[in-house]
């Protein structure tokens, strides 16, 4: 493991070689850093060297041939892997080989003793650190952690507390989500979460202090306002005093996230795959679930190449929601399809409203400019609007005449809520699915776990049709798993240990596909999940049709420092 991670690591400062360009960073400090490492080593170029350089440079950029996003793998780390060249997959592979042939995950009890198994290594490993004092809160007041994570806890506020939220009784958890509003959907996790929590207090508590703790959660829902959201943390912090915060939503996450880790409160598996949430530099407090947009993004235009050559170069159009969210997609992709001309010969990004009752006007748009690809960089409602009104207006079947594709993004995976609805329409569909199960999906809905959830929520009177509830499993499974792993650590449960342990994590995720591996380590991988599948809709059998095997990059995403002024990773 640590061969691997080591590997994984050198991995990543080559690609932060390339980050600057790639996500956008300014040519005076890409000169200055340049400068600083060229005078520790050699004697400082003359002004024609820096000119050929420079346009070497340039012309790079053009042939976008090495080039990584900010928060994603490197091109080449991600096509090599598509193309199912990457060189850690067999080490991989054999892993988790290894790791299934010592637990059976085709039953629930198997799973539950992978988890206890792989909870006590990590108390083991993180125990025996914090007691050398290689990890831990230092005389110093530096929380430090892996691969280079540090924490000044001295810069906290004065009456901030290592154990605030922990009662007596219960562990405080405050969530803001979309409860009301146009992504009213969403709010949903919540109840899914709340539910598994209910579950674990039930059957099978956090212990603090050798006494049981319940998981309480202090929901408030903000609409998909970002505004709202900015006074429902303040609530949080200074009225419920909550033990950490999850945030639902990419405008209302980076509206928060500055003060959150201001006020030295955990805030992991945020509900957004935004690329700004793998920052443990800057944002060490804030973590991410999901697979990054930025990923997303590089995987799209991976799939397009891969699959569309008679078609090369390309038209894409996207449907862009007109937020924070919607707009990390279309920079994404727009960065991807510029250092790839020789597959996207042009890119429309059309945004809309998000609170739109229709897209008539914006599907009339990209129907007039008659793309090979349409791609819906949308969430919520809008993502089953899309699917219906490219039926309607015939760009479904204009695109399906040429051989082209139509995709849904990762966000919209949900078969009840937004693939069904939509009728004939929603058939070939594809996907870039982060790896998430549906639970509803037919080929999943029999499997342990899911049925295990979807037991819970019809217990507790659920509709386990909706699944979006058992998404609420997805995010609560490894909140709950580092939760125990803290509680087991010198000193039991604090806001330091959690986020040790959230820092270090490395399990088996139920609702994830098998091959995409989650874990974060430290500075060195900010990114829980960082693969994907390739499905597409089947609208006869109701279910996603994985195509190929699954993708993942594991350890090989950059971080990303977010400019919200500029937008775009620094």
């Amino acid at each position: 493991m640590t061969k691997r991670r080591m590997w994984r690591l050198l991995a990543l400062l080559f690609a932060f070689s390339l980050v600057a360009a790639a996500c956008g960073g300014g040519d005076d400090d890409a000169d200055a850093d340049a400068g600083e490492t060229e005078t520790e080593t050699t004697a400082a170029p003359s002004e024609d060297e820096e000119m050929a350089e420079e346009e070497e440079m340039a012309e790079e950029e053009d042939e976008g041939a090495t080039g990584a996003l900010g928060g994603a793998a490197a091109e080449e780390d991600i096509e090599a892997a598509v193309a199912g060249e990457d060189d850690d997959d067999d080490a991989d592979e054999e892993m988790m080989e290894e790791e299934e042939m010592m637990f059976d995950r085709s039953t629930l009890d198997g799973i539950f003793e992978e988890a206890a198994a792989r909870r006590a290594k990590s108390v083991a490993e993180l125990t025996e650190k914090i007691e050398s004092g290689e990890y831990g809160v230092g005389d110093d007041g530096i929380l430090r952690g892996p691969a280079g994570f540090e924490i000044d806890i001295s810069a906290c506020p004065d009456d901030w507390s290592d154990t605030t939220g922990i009662t007596d009784s219960e562990v405080r958890i405050g969530h803001t989500t979309a409860q009301s509003g146009n992504l009213a959907a969403y709010g949903n996790i919540a109840y899914g979460w709340e539910n598994y929590f209910n579950w674990i207090n039930d059957n099978d508590p956090i212990m603090v202090g050798g006494s049981p703790r319940d998981l309480t959660l202090i929901i408030k829902d903000d609409a998909y306002v970002a505004a709202q959201t900015i006074e429902f943390v303040d609530e949080l912090i200074e009225a419920e005093n909550v033990f950490s915060i999850l945030t639902l939503g990419s405008p209302n996450t980076l509206a928060v996230y500055d003060k959150i880790n201001e006020e030295c409160i955990p805030h992991p598996f945020v509900m957004t795959g935004h690329p700004a949430w793998g920052d443990p530099v800057n944002h060490p407090w804030t973590s991410i679930m999901q697979m990054s947009y930025s990923t997303e993004s590089i995987l799209w235009g991976a799939w397009i190449r891969e699959n569309l050559a008679d078609l090369l170069p390309v038209k894409v159009a996207g449907l862009v929601m007109d937020n924070d969210f919607g707009l990390a997609y279309e920079l994404g992709f727009e960065e991807w399809a510029h250092a790839n001309s020789d597959v996207v010969s042009e890119y429309l990004p059309v945004r809309h409203d998000p609170a739109a009752p229709t897209l008539t006007n914006e599907m009339t748009t990209i129907l007039a400019f008659e793309p090979d690809v349409f791609i819906s960089m949308t969430a919520g409602n809008p993502c089953l609007l899309a699917i219906q009104e490219a039926g309607q207006s015939g760009l479904y079947d204009d695109i399906n005449a040429k051989g082209g594709a139509l995709f849904t993004p990762s966000v919209c995976k949900g078969i009840e809520a937004y693939m069904k609805p939509a009728g004939d329409f929603a058939h070939d569909w594809w996907i870039i699915g982060g790896g998430s199960k549906d639970s509803t999906d037919p080929k999943f809905i029999d499997e342990p776990f899911i049925a295990f959830a979807n037991s819970n929520l019809e217990a507790a009177g659920l509709d386990p049709a909706v699944s979006l509830y058992a998404i609420g499993y997805t995010y609560g499974y490894p909140y709950g798993e580092a939760l125990r792993v803290a509680a087991d650590l010198p000193g039991g449960l604090t806001r330091t240990n959690f986020i040790l342990a959230v820092r270090s994590i490395d399990i088996y995720h139920p609702m994830i596909l098998d091959g995409i591996i989650t874990q974060f380590n430290g500075n060195a991988d900010a990114y829980f999940v960082e693969g994907s599948d390739f499905s597409q809709f089947n609208a006869n059998e109701q279910t996603w049709t994985q195509v190929g095997d699954v993708v993942d990059v594991n350890g090989k995403s950059t971080n990303c420092a977010w400019d919200k002024d500029e937008g775009g990773c620094r």
